[in-house]
């Protein structure tokens, strides 16, 4: 099967800047969080992908087709809600939305009754014959949204959408985009620095920190550190169980709260032994959750990977 996006030793400079580093991933169609810290280079693999920037080296694809050569091709299908307002605060909602329906190439009439339809889904039904100068934040936000949405693309890339809402504003936001993730044949990119955000809405996640790839995977992956990791909760000497371990060969991640190790040959029976020959008792043994942050934080400490950690 085809990728939805797939990019492939992917760099892009800006003077001296690396912006993105030898970037290689392929990602499938659905619900896909973009994670990272301001600075990441979320945007600009963005821009890369709908063929806006030229890569400095590598490739990029969307739909299967190269985004430095068939950029308006993919573009055709992509609605994007920018990070920064790029709106007409003169025109009305309602005017606005159809005018970027026309933009992406609907018929009048069919742009004004898509912008009606969609203005209503974001929630601004009430609000739409309003100067868009007048709107507050959170409407304009919705408003954003709404254009993305107007011509029913294949792949919506949304950036930082709950970026400045209250957290009423967010959780209206965060519904919104929980229904266009659950849409058939359709896919949607969450860019943000909010790992809650990614959290609650998408199911695959590709995490990126100073242009550089650290994690691509789904989310039940990310949260539980894949089939493979045990985590150990234990009551009594922690260093001794971890020595323990070592001499069995096996060098575990030590936690505030647990030990984590990657399953050995023996399974959960040599965890016992170490536990035993320690004087350490086991409270908990098994596969563990853990959050986007979590896992973010220790992935920056281990450095760029490939897949899932």
């Amino acid at each position: 099967m085809t990728a939805l996006l797939e990019t492939r030793r992917l760099s892009r400079r800006f003077g001296e800047v690396d912006a993105l580093q030898d970037v290689s991933v392929a990602v499938p169609e659905g619900a896909i969080g973009l994670i990272g810290p301001n600075g990441a280079g979320k945007t600009t693999l963005l821009r890369v992908l709908m063929g806006l920037i030229p890569p400095s080296s590598g490739g990029a694809s969307v739909f299967g087709e190269d985004a430095s050569r068939h950029g308006l091709s993919i573009r055709e299908r992509v609605g994007y809600m920018p990070e920064d307002d790029c709106l007409l605060p003169e025109m009305s909602g309602i005017g606005f939305v159809a005018y970027m329906g026309r933009v992406s190439g609907l018929p009048k009439e069919l742009a004004y009754r898509r912008a009606h339809e969609v203005l209503q889904f974001t929630g601004l039904k009430e609000e739409r014959y309003r100067k868009i100068s007048e709107y507050s934040v959170g409407m304009r936000q919705r408003v954003k949204l709404a254009q993305a949405l107007v011509h029913d693309p294949r792949l919506c890339i949304l950036d930082e959408p709950t970026s400045g809402l209250d957290p009423a504003g967010r959780e209206g936001m965060l519904g919104l985009l929980r229904i266009l993730a659950g849409r058939p044949g359709r896919s949607m990119v969450l860019s943000t620095h909010l790992l809650g955000d990614v959290e609650r809405v998408c199911d695959q996640v590709l995490m990126l920190n100073a242009g550089r790839l650290l994690a691509v995977g789904t989310l039940a992956e990310m949260k539980t550190g894949g089939r493979d990791e045990l985590v150990v909760r234990l009551k009594g000497d922690t260093a001794a169980f971890v020595e323990s371990l070592g001499r069995r060969g096996i060098v575990p991640r030590v936690g505030r709260a647990d030990v984590r190790l990657d399953r050995p040959p023996g399974g959960e029976r040599v965890v016992f032994e170490a536990a035993q020959e320690a004087g350490a008792q086991i409270r908990y043994l098994g596969p563990g959750a853990r959050t986007m942050e979590e896992l973010f934080l220790r992935l920056v400490e281990a450095g760029p990977a490939q897949a899932a950690t």
